[in-house]
């Protein structure tokens, strides 16, 4: 540790830290632009300069280490002097727009500029003006001529995202800060460059001009996508959501939030939300109140009871739904007589499951990934799955840490990535028995899995068998595997072998907590594709769930939907207008009070931030209604504080009920013959928010997303140029879709997404594809 005085007091701070760093400690506070805490040092703005005692000038306090003894005055004459200098050279080119500035009220510049600005301007000259850039559906670069060249958000890009969108071209007062050749920003975490910016040059697009920061209420939240459990900050203006920008969490989110966590908002004012029950007679529509509803829904769950017996009612509940929706509806079921309950829409391998009331979960906390010096990365779309895990990762790469993977490959994880096997879906088990077998023969043990060792899998396995701090992470992709148990149970034998940890990245918000309040059989009901398959399912209950989008299998599962005499729909949007009998309007996380699991275990619970929409109801309350008109006992809550102690109990130790230890024997699979379909998520298609948010869905990955990606040497047999379209065809259906070179597919492999409406018809997520051109 390093002793410093800083304006008369005796500071202690590590060697190696700024002046900067050892003012926060001390809670003093320096005027800065450039510096932001999680981003590397540029000392570009000048705007913290402190005085040094001996140093013959102002040095500026976020790039001058300390040393033993430095005396340091922050609010001396010649430091506020030098910090007001500062202050007049970069007002003498901003606009005094400041009454029409979107960030105004919130503006660092303005801020700092009537505590260290003149009183007046001695500039008469002509200011410069910067020309607006449209950089993509998110990011408004209208007003760039404020901005004041503190390359916070170029640094953002480079470090946090991985990706450098932004730069500075040009010199002295024609320094512009602009995307390269034209192209749009397009990463996931995008958004960020919009918070760090310090004035208003980067503005969000989706929310411009629509309110005044001080007219905004501002209110905590958790989000509804990923297993992160990002915490937000969601700003309401006349009971609406206008923005969602993060609350700062080190332990899960730091500073950050992904762009669907902050503009899948506009889904919550779109035209296509359900606001009144619907009762569908005579094939059309008709809105009732909820007495007749829901009567309406009891009637004919005691009625399909009653005629085809209690095994064939059957609920399916989405992994973005609340502890206490899925609670709920788990014990509606039960109470009901029917053990049919399940979450796992997209799971194909239901031997893959915990013990009663445990749960799969990461293995390990959130803020362990930045620490790991070794992680493998098994079936993930990584930054698009998890893109704070992702950002995560990127930083302990940044550190020195080897990253591998074994998986299809065809994406940039824009980290340094040590070593990969790239497969298709079908050869996974045998390409990480390889991994296993590699270290097998290093440490002279016998491996679970015979498999032939390959370069690539010997590089992994001398990667995992070095440095301390290490993890076996399954992605979305090994968790809906058809042999997702065997790739758990290698991934748990390689992590023995080398001493690290073995988790699941986890899908969905509540994905851990959907487990732990039993939402999936417990004796011998029925599982999602058994429901969803065949006719035996008569009644349904879907709670936030699209099955013909969500499902391993749309086709069936929409044969099945179809078959049923009863499908009831509690969801905050007009879905399964087809299928469906009844539309319950179910209050989305906005509107609701609730409770997530993330993926590291971590309960976190939120209230409603605005009324609901028109007649809309928060699930739970639906379901303990339900469960009244049925005679059900156990359905007298006042609260959902109250349903929640009673999921998991008053104080809840939710770390003794996570648990990845599988007794499963992998077993080796066959390689498909011919073309095989990759069919990941995209990520603005995970969940019912983002498919309804209009600026998500006008992304390039929302496009791209549409498009089947082929292999080069497909691309070449097939003479395909840019534009071109292709007809796929998987188990005698067929779809039109434009086509997208990607040239790291592995040969035998064609990405054709899940998850998306234009791809429903071609049916189960894996399988064989022919294509043609059209």
């Amino acid at each position: 540790m390093v002793e410093i005085e800083l304006d008369g007091k005796k500071v202690s701070v590590r060697e190696g830290s700024m002046v900067m760093h050892a003012a926060e400690q001390a809670g003093a506070y320096i005027p800065h632009f450039c510096y932001h805490k999680k981003l590397s040092i540029a000392a570009n703005c000048r705007m913290c300069l402190v005085e040094v005692e001996k140093a013959p000038k102002p040095l500026p306090a976020c790039a001058t280490p300390v040393t033993q003894g430095m005396i340091v005055r922050t609010k001396s004459d010649k430091a506020v002097k030098a910090q007001q200098g500062v202050m007049e050279f970069l007002l003498i080119n901003h606009p005094l727009d400041c009454p029409i500035c979107d960030q105004g009220g919130e503006c660092q510049l303005q801020d700092l500029a009537v505590g260290y600005g003149g009183s007046k301007s001695r500039y008469s000259e002509e200011k410069r003006v910067v020309f607006h850039k449209n950089v993509g559906p998110l990011i408004s670069m209208e007003e760039m001529s404020r901005c004041i060249h503190c390359t916070r958000c170029v640094r953002f890009g480079q470090e946090i995202a991985g990706v450098m969108e932004l730069g500075m071209a040009h010199r002295g007062e024609h320094s512009e800060i602009q995307t390269f050749v034209g192209r749009t920003v397009d990463s996931e975490l995008s958004g960020n460059m919009i918070d760090v910016c310090p004035v208003g040059a980067l503005t969000s697009k989706p929310f411009r001009y629509s309110a005044r920061t001080w007219e905004l209420s501002r209110r905590k939240s958790v989000s509804p996508h990923d297993s992160t459990g990002a915490n937000l900050v969601v700003q309401v203006k006349n009971n609406q959501v206008l923005r969602v920008v993060p609350l700062e969490n080190e332990d899960v989110n730091e500073c950050w939030i992904a762009d669907r966590d902050r503009f899948s908002y506009e889904a919550l004012n779109s035209d296509a939300r359900l606001s009144a029950p619907m009762i569908k007679q005579g094939g059309a529509w008709k809105q009732v109140d909820w007495s007749v509803a829901l009567e309406y829904v009891a009637n004919g769950l005691k009625s399909v009871k009653a005629e085809h017996g209690a095994a064939a009612i059957g609920a399916l509940g989405s992994a973005h739904a609340t502890v206490e929706e899925l609670h709920l509806l788990g014990e509606l079921m039960r109470g009901l007589g029917s053990d049919n309950v399940d979450h796992r829409l997209r799971q194909q391998d239901f031997s893959l499951a915990a013990p009663a009331g445990q749960a799969q979960w990461l293995g390990c906390s959130i803020a362990e990934l930045s620490l790991l010096d070794r992680a493998l990365v098994v079936g993930s779309v990584l930054r698009k799955d998890h893109p704070l895990f992702a950002a995560r990762l990127r930083q302990a790469a940044r550190h020195g840490a080897q990253i591998t993977r074994v998986g299809v490959g065809h994406d940039d994880w824009l980290m340094p990535v040590a070593a990969q096997v790239q497969a298709a879906p079908s050869a996974w088990v045998n390409a990480l028995a390889a991994v296993a077998s590699a270290i097998a023969q290093s440490q002279g043990s016998t491996a679970p899995l015979d498999a032939p060792v390959t370069a690539e899998a010997r590089a992994i396995a001398d990667s995992l068998l070095s440095g301390s701090q290490k993890a076996v992470l399954l992605g979305n992709g090994a968790a809906h595997h058809p042999a997702a148990s065997s790739l758990l149970a290698l991934a748990q034998w390689i992590a023995q072998q080398v001493g690290a940890k073995v988790g699941y990245l986890t899908a969905a918000a509540n994905t851990v907590g959907a487990q732990l309040v039993k939402a999936q059989p417990q004796a011998g009901g029925l599982n999602a594709a058994q429901m969803l398959s065949g006719t035996s399912l008569k009644a349904a209950v879907l709670l936030q769930t699209n099955p013909e989008l969500d499902a391993a299998d749309p086709v069936a599962a929409r044969a099945a939907l179809d078959a049923a005499e009863l499908v009831v729909v509690l969801s905050p949007f007009k879905v399964g207008l087809d299928y469906a009998d009844v539309l319950l309007p179910t209050a989305p996380f906005t509107e609701t009070s609730g409770s997530f699991v993330n993926a590291e275990g971590r309960l976190q619970s939120f209230v409603g931030v605005v009324k609901a929409l028109g007649d809309t109801r928060p699930g739970w309350k639906i379901l303990r209604v339900l469960g009244n008109l049925l005679g059900l006992a156990g359905f007298d809550y006042q609260s959902s504080e109250a349903v929640r102690d009673a999921a998991l109990g008053a104080s809840p130790d939710l770390a003794a009920r996570l648990s990845n230890a599988t007794a499963a024997t992998p077993v080796a699979t066959p390689a498909a013959a011919g073309l095989e379909r990759y069919a990941p998520v995209p990520i603005y298609a995970a969940d019912e928010l983002v498919r309804h948010s209009p600026s998500l869905q006008a992304t390039s990955d929302a496009r791209d997303a549409a498009m089947a990606g082929l292999p080069q040497t497909l691309w070449s047999e097939l003479g395909l140029s840019a534009g071109d379209r292709v007809r796929v065809v998987q188990d005698g259906r067929a779809v039109q879709l434009a086509a997208k070179l990607e040239a790291a597919l592995p040969a035998n492999v064609v990405r054709v997404s899940a998850g998306l409406a234009e791809t429903a018809a071609l049916g189960a997520a894996q399988g064989t594809l022919t294509l043609s051109k059209v």
